[in-house]
């Protein structure tokens, strides 16, 4: 029995401890894909308003992309769509990733409490009593992050991949972002758009 508790825990504890982040949709261009290299050239956009999140973010994603990236705050801070055009004209970039918040949404669930007794003869119960114990039922809330993430392809000016993710209570931005960078590069792969 014991052994069974213990197998128990170790399996809830592995299972609690795992990553926040998962993707709940994606798309992709029929036949579209991209494959690392020196001809691709990635500029990364991050659409908060705060500018200390844009380049935490912006810096994650350049650095997921092995120096095929450039984040958008160096050439074009708070530019205008006509000089972010321009801007990606001259920088000869061949693709734009663009990540932003779209939702956060808050969910309460229940938690019911738990007892713990043995019945089966005075004296066991007598033994097992003395530790008997009840936690009372208790309501938790949980913040739900959804952020997408897009790729254009800059000639023809075209959607090719887009995807968003579900993070749950997030501590910090780097690590949510490097979550993201995870599921997302996986699905990527998984379904042949990144190579």
């Amino acid at each position: 029995m014991r052994n069974l508790i213990l197998s128990v825990f170790v399996i809830t504890t592995l299972v609690s401890c795992g990553p926040s982040t998962k993707i709940v949709k994606s798309w992709q261009e029929p036949g579209a894909s991209v494959s690392p290299s020196a001809s691709n050239k990635v500029l990364a956009v991050a659409l908060v308003k705060d500018e200390t999140s844009r380049r935490v973010i912006e810096d994650q994603l350049v650095k997921r992309l092995n120096n095929n990236g450039v984040a958008s705050y160096t050439i074009a801070a708070n530019a205008t769509e006509e000089v972010l055009n321009q801007k990606i004209t001259e920088g000869k970039f061949t693709h734009v990733l663009l990540m932003r918040l779209a939702d956060v949404e808050k969910e309460t669930s229940y938690v019911p409490g738990t007892t713990t007794s043995f019945y089966g003869g005075y004296g066991r119960y007598y033994g097992y009593g003395a530790g008997m114990y009840s936690t009372p039922g208790y309501y938790t809330t949980d913040k739900n992050y959804f952020v997408e993430t897009t790729v254009y392809t800059v000639n023809p000016d075209k959607l090719v991949w887009t995807g968003t993710t579900k993070t749950v209570n997030p501590s910090k931005i780097e690590k949510m972002v490097n979550e993201i960078g995870d599921v997302v590069s996986e699905k990527m792969k998984k379904d042949g758009f990144l190579k």
